[in-house]
C-alpha cells in the first residue's frame, strides 16, 4: 500500500531553488517528471538497489541512473577504485596505464573490437563515430532508425526516441513535466529547434526491424551512404529486441553498399551480456559506440572497431578527436572495478541478472492479468519495459508499435509505484534496469507494489 507518511517538502523546496538557477530546474529533460508531490524526487544516496530522497523516502530503483548502475549504487569494490584514484589526482592531461587496462579488457570483450578511443559521453562517442565513418567512405549520407535516440547530435537528434519523445509529446500538451502521450513531431523534422533542416537532411530514416525497407533506401541512396546507425537491442522506444535475421541482414547490406555498420551500444555494451549485443546475437559492426557501464557510475563515452578504421583517429591518422578528460582515471579505475567484478565467476553475475529479470518480467505480467490490465513486456537480459498495449502480449516491434501503448496508462503506473516506494523511469519510451543488487526479496516487494499499481491503472480506466 502507499505510505500516507511520506512527504515530500524537502524535494518541493529543492525544486524551486533549482529552477532559479537551471532551466527547468535539471540537468536532463527525463528527470523533470512531476512526482508524488508535484516535484520531482531529489536523491540524496543510494546503496545497492535502493535510492533514498531528500526527504528520507526510499525506493527500490530500477532507472539505476538510466544504464551504468549495472552492479548496483556505491557498491564497496567500485568506491573503492575510484577513491584511490581520486586520491592520486583525478585526471593529468596525458595517458595512463589504467586506459590501456580498460581498453585491453573492452577489446577482449567485443568480438568486433581491435582498438578503444575513450571519450565523455555517448553522444560524444556516436558524433566521433559518424565523422569517421564518412572519412572512411567519403560519403555524407546517414541511416538511423525511427526512435532510435544516438545522443543529441544535432545531425542524429531526428525522430529519436526516449526523452526528446518524451518532451515533445508534453509540450504538444503545453505540460513540459509528465510523461503521457501525444501526438509526434513529423518524421522530417529534427527533433529540437536549433537544428538546421539542411543538417538533419544528412541522415535517412527506416522503420527499425524493417529489413525490405533498409533495402528499398540502400537501392534508392546506397552510393552516398557512409553508415546505418543502429541501436542493435532498441532501447529508447522501450526495449525492443531484433527480430530473426535483422542485424545480420543489415550487415549484408551495409557490405553490399560498402557502408559501414555501427552499433549504438551504449546501453546494451556490458549490459545484456558479457560482449554486449554483438555477442549475443553474432553479429558483426564495424564500429561501436559504448558508455554506461563502462565508467562504472562515472561520466565516460568510447568507440571501438577494426584497427584499419580506429587507426585513421589521430594521432595515428587524420580524423581529428580530442577530449580534455577523456580516459580520466576515475572513470578508468569505476569502470574496470565493474568489468572485473562482471568478469568473475564464468558469467555468475549475468546468470543472477537474468533470473531477477525474468522473474519481475513473469511477475508483471501475472499481476497485470489478474487487475484485467493488456500488457507486453519486452526483455534483453536485465532490461525490459513493460508496454500499455492494447491487447495482452501484442507484439511492440518497432516505434509505431510502441506509440499505440497507452502513455497515460503507463504515468498511472509510474506514480502509483512511486507512492509504494517503487522507483521506476519516468517515460514509456524508457529501459527498466535490473542490476546485481536486485535480491529476491526486493523483486518481491516490487511485484507486491505492482499489483495494487495495476489495479490503480484499471479504476483509473473505469474498469
Amino acid at each position: 500500500m502507499s505510505d500516507p507518511t511520506r512527504t515530500h517538502q524537502n524535494s518541493a523546496k529543492a525544486f524551486e531553488r533549482a529552477l532559479q538557477v537551471m532551466p527547468g530546474g535539471v540537468s536532463s529533460p527525463v528527470r523533470a517528471f512531476k512526482g508524488v508531490g508535484g516535484t520531482p524526487i531529489f536523491i540524496a544516496r543510494g546503496a545497492g538497489a535502493i535510492v533514498e530522497d531528500v526527504d528520507q523516502n526510499q525506493y527500490i530503483d530500477y532507472v539505476g541512473s538510466f544504464g551504468p548502475l549495472i552492479v548496483g549504487h556505491a557498491n564497496d569494490r567500485v568506491v573503492a577504485a575510484a577513491a584511490k584514484a581520486m586520491g592520486r589526482g583525478a585526471c593529468y592531461g596525458a595517458p595512463t596505464e589504467l586506459e590501456t587496462q580498460l581498453a585491453g579488457m573492452i577489446v577482449e570483450a567485443l568480438p568486433a573490437a581491435d582498438m578503444v578511443r575513450f571519450v565523455n559521453s555517448g553522444t560524444e562517442a556516436a558524433m566521433s563515430v559518424v565523422r569517421l565513418a564518412r572519412a572512411a567512405t567519403g560519403r555524407d549520407l546517414l541511416v538511423k532508425c525511427i526512435g532510435c535516440y544516438h545522443g543529441h547530435v544535432d545531425s542524429l537528434l531526428v525522430q529519436a526516441g526516449s526523452g526528446a519523445l518524451t518532451m515533445a509529446e508534453a509540450e504538444s500538451r503545453g505540460d513540459a513535466n509528465n510523461s503521457a502521450g501525444g501526438n509526434t513531431p513529423p518524421i522530417s523534422a529534427p527533433s529540437s529547434p536549433g537544428i538546421p533542416r539542411s543538417l538533419a537532411a544528412t541522415t535517412l530514416l527506416t522503420p527499425y526491424n524493417d529489413l525490405h525497407a533498409a533495402e528499398r533506401l540502400f537501392d534508392e541512396r546506397g552510393a552516398q551512404i557512409a553508415a546505418f546507425l543502429v541501436e542493435p537491442v532498441a532501447g529508447n522506444m522501450g526495449v525492443v529486441p531484433p527480430e530473426a535475421g535483422y542485424l545480420d541482414g543489415l550487415r549484408e547490406l551495409c557490405t553490399k553498399h560498402g557502408a559501414l555498420l555501427i552499433f549504438d551500444e551504449v546501453m546494451t555494451g556490458f549490459r545484456v551480456g558479457w560482449g554486449g549485443a554483438q555477442a549475443l546475437y553474432d553479429a558483426a559492426p564495424d564500429l561501436t559506440c559504448l558508455g554506461k557501464i563502462i565508467g562504472g557510475g562515472l561520466p565516460v563515452g568510447a568507440y571501438a572497431g577494426r584497427r584499419s578504421l580506429m587507426e585513421m583517429v589521430s594521432p595515428a591518422g587524420s580524423v581529428y578527436q580530442a577530449g580534455t578528460l577523456s580516459g580520466n582515471p576515475l572513470a578508468m579505475s569505476a569502470g574496470l572495478a565493474t568489468l572485473e567484478i562482471l568478469r568473475e565467476g564464468a558469467g555468475e553475475c549475468y546468470v543472477h541478472l537474468e533470473k531477477s529479470a525474468e522473474t519481475l518480467m513473469s511477475g508483471l505480467i501475472g499481476a497485470a492479468h489478474a487487475a484485467g490490465v493488456a500488457l507486453t513486456v519486452n526483455r534483453v537480459g536485465s532490461m525490459l519495459t513493460p508496454f500499455f498495449t492494447r491487447m495482452a502480449g501484442a507484439p511492440v516491434r518497432n516505434f509505431d508499435d510502441a506509440m499505440t501503448c497507452d502513455t497515460a496508462a503507463y504515468a498511472v503506473f509510474f506514480h502509483a509505484m512511486l507512492e509504494r516506494g517503487v522507483f521506476l523511469p519516468p517515460s514509456q519510451f524508457e529501459a527498466w534496469f535490473v542490476s546485481t543488487a536486485h535480491e529476491d526479496l526486493l523483486i518481491e516487494s516490487t511485484l507486491s507494489a505492482a499489483k495494487e499499481s495495476f489495479d490503480a491503472v484499471a479504476k483509473s480506466r473505469g474498469s
